[in-house]
C-alpha cells in the first residue's frame, strides 16, 4: 500500500478529483437511516488493542458486522481477521492504509483504534468518507487538533462517538446525580487519581529494523522521523511525547470527564502541575510517572494525581474521582460509589451531616453499555443522544492537555476562554498540533 502522505494521497483519490470538500462530501453522501432490522457494517482502524475490545463490544450487538480491518502490522491484521473469522464465520477485508479502507462503500461505520497522533486525521478522512466514528480516547493529541476534530464532526451529519466508556457505567450515573443534588453542600476539592502499580519501569532498548510485515513510515504519519524502537511501538508508544500524553491524557480523560461534567465545569481558570520521573528516572519512557495537576475553577479546586508503580491510591482505590464537600465526600470509581459523611456535635452527641451511603457496586458491562449507545443513536440518527460526543470529549481532552502544558512550562498558566489561548507564548505554542514527513493538519 502507498505511504503517500495525506495531501498527495487525496489527490490520487476519486473523492479530490471530484474536488469534494466536507459540505460536498456530505452531498454525495445523504444521509442514511438503519432501522433495527438493517445490518451495520463496521471495520476497524488500529486492530491491536482497544481498536479490537471496542469492536467486539459492537459485535455482540444484533445486526453489526465487522467487514474490514486496517493496520499497519501485517501481523495484527492476520491475527484479528482469524480471530474474526471464528467469531463470525466470514472473512474481512484487509488494509494496510486506512485510506484504501475508506474508499470501501460497504463500510457504514469506522471504529479508530490508532495511537492518539493519528486520531485526527482518522477521524476527519472517515466523515470526509461518509463514515460513523467511534475513535479512542484521548480525542486528540493536542489542543489544536481536538478543536480540528470538533469542527469537523459539527459540519458533518455523521455520528461520533469517543470511547470514554465510562459515560456508559451505571456507578458514574448514579453519582453523577447524587452530586448534583447537592446533598454534599459546597464542594471546594475534586480529586482525580490513577495509581498503577502494574506499570514497571521501561528498559532502554536499540534501535532495530521495523519488524517484517510493518510499514513504519505509516505507523510514524505525522509524529517526527525516528528509527524504529520497540519501546515506542503498540503499547507503550503511550509514554512518548511524538504521538500521546502519558497518563494524564490516557488516565486523566476518563476521571477527569466525570468529574468536569458532575461539576457543570468546562474550561480551568488557571493550571499548575508539578512532577516528573521519579519512581523510575532512569527508564526509557518520556512522560512524567509522577504528576499532579491543580485546575482552579470558581469555588473550588479540581486536582489530578498520577503515579506509577504504586496501589495505594486515596480512599484505597487505585483509581478514582472524589467529590470532597462541607457534608460529605462523594468517591465512585469503576468498582462502584459510596458517600463517607461529614459528621459535628450536637448537643454533646456526633450527628453525621448527610446519611451514609454504602458501596454500591454497578451492574453491566460499561464498555457494552456504550457501544449499544453509539449504535442505537445511529439508527435514530440522533446525535444528542450520543452518551460521549466530540464535544464532551475535546472537553476533557483539552484539559488534560492543559496539564501537560502546565508541567511542560513549569508555570501557573492562565486560560482565557474568550481567544482560546493561555496568552502566554511558552504554553501557547504547545496548544498546536505539529505535523511531519508531508503530512498536514486536516482543513475544515
Amino acid at each position: 500500500m502507498s505511504n503517500l502522505p495525506r495531501r498527495k494521497f487525496l489527490q490520487q483519490t476519486t473523492l479530490a478529483t471530484a474536488g469534494l470538500s466536507l459540505s460536498g462530501s456530505l452531498l454525495a453522501n445523504p444521509i442514511s437511516i438503519f432501522g433495527a432490522n438493517d445490518r451495520l457494517n463496521f471495520a476497524v482502524i488500529g486492530c491491536n488493542g482497544m481498536g479490537w475490545s471496542n469492536m467486539q463490544a459492537h459485535l455482540k450487538l444484533p445486526n453489526v458486522s465487522c467487514v474490514a480491518l486496517a493496520d499497519v502490522d501485517q501481523r495484527v491484521l492476520d491475527r484479528r481477521a482469524g480471530e474474526l473469522q471464528k467469531m463470525t464465520g466470514k472473512v474481512p477485508k484487509l488494509y494496510t492504509d486506512y485510506r484504501k479502507l475508506l474508499e470501501n462503500k460497504d463500510i457504514d461505520v469506522v471504529i479508530i483504534g490508532t495511537p492518539d497522533h493519528w486520531h485526527c486525521l482518522n477521524m476527519v478522512d472517515a466523515l470526509q468518507a461518509g463514515k460513523h466514528v467511534y475513535v479512542e480516547k484521548p480525542l486528540a493529541n493536542s489542543i489544536e487538533e481536538c478543536n480540528v476534530m470538533l469542527k469537523a464532526a459539527n459540519a458533518s451529519d455523521k455520528l461520533v462517538q469517543v470511547g470514554q466508556w465510562q459515560r456508559s457505567g451505571q456507578q458514574y450515573d448514579e453519582a453523577i446525580k447524587y452530586v448534583q443534588s447537592g446533598k454534599l453542600g459546597q464542594i471546594r476539592l475534586v480529586k482525580c487519581w490513577a495509581y498503577q502499580g502494574w506499570m514497571n519501569p521501561v528498559p532502554e532498548k536499540p534501535n532495530t529494523t521495523p519488524p517484517l510485515g510493518v510499514d513504519y513510515a505509516m505507523w510514524l504519519g505525522p509524529a517526527p522521523e525516528r528509527p524504529f524502537n520497540e519501546n515506542r511501538f503498540h503499547f507503550n508508544f503511550r509514554w512518548f511525547w511524538d504521538y500521546a500524553g502519558g497518563l494524564m491524557t490516557d488516565w486523566g480523560v476518563h476521571e477527569l470527564d466525570i468529574a468536569l461534567f458532575a461539576m457543570g465545569a468546562k474550561a480551568p481558570k488557571s493550571i499548575l502541575a508539578s512532577g516528573g520521573k521519579l519512581a523510575y528516572p532512569d527508564d526509557a519512557s518520556e512522560t512524567p510517572d509522577t504528576l499532579q495537576t491543580v485546575y482552579e475553577f470558581d469555588n473550588y479546586n479540581l486536582l489530578w494525581e498520577h503515579a506509577t508503580g504504586i496501589d495505594g491510591g486515596p480512599y484505597g482505590r487505585t483509581e478514582g474521582i472524589a467529590f470532597i464537600g462541607n457534608n460529605g465526600t462523594l468517591v465512585v470509581n469503576r468498582g462502584g460509589w459510596e458517600v463517607i459523611p461529614e459528621g459535628h456535635r450536637v448537643d454533646g452527641e456526633w450527628k453525621t451531616k448527610i446519611d451514609r451511603v454504602d458501596l454500591s457496586r454497578p451492574e453491566g458491562n460499561a464498555l457494552e453499555n456504550h457501544a449499544k449507545n453509539f449504535v442505537d443513536a445511529i439508527r435514530n440518527n440522533d446525535k444528542s443522544a450520543l452518551a460521549c460526543g466530540v464535544e464532551t470529549g475535546s472537553v476533557a481532552a483539552i484539559t488534560a492537555h492543559m496539564g501537560n502544558i502546565a508541567y511542560k512550562t513549569g508555570k501557573k498558566i492562565y486560560w482565557d476562554a474568550a481567544s482560546g489561548s493561555f496568552q502566554d507564548p511558552e504554553a501557547d505554542a504547545l496548544v498546536s498540533a505539529r505535523y511531519n514527513n508531508g503530512w498536514e493538519l486536516p482543513k475544515v
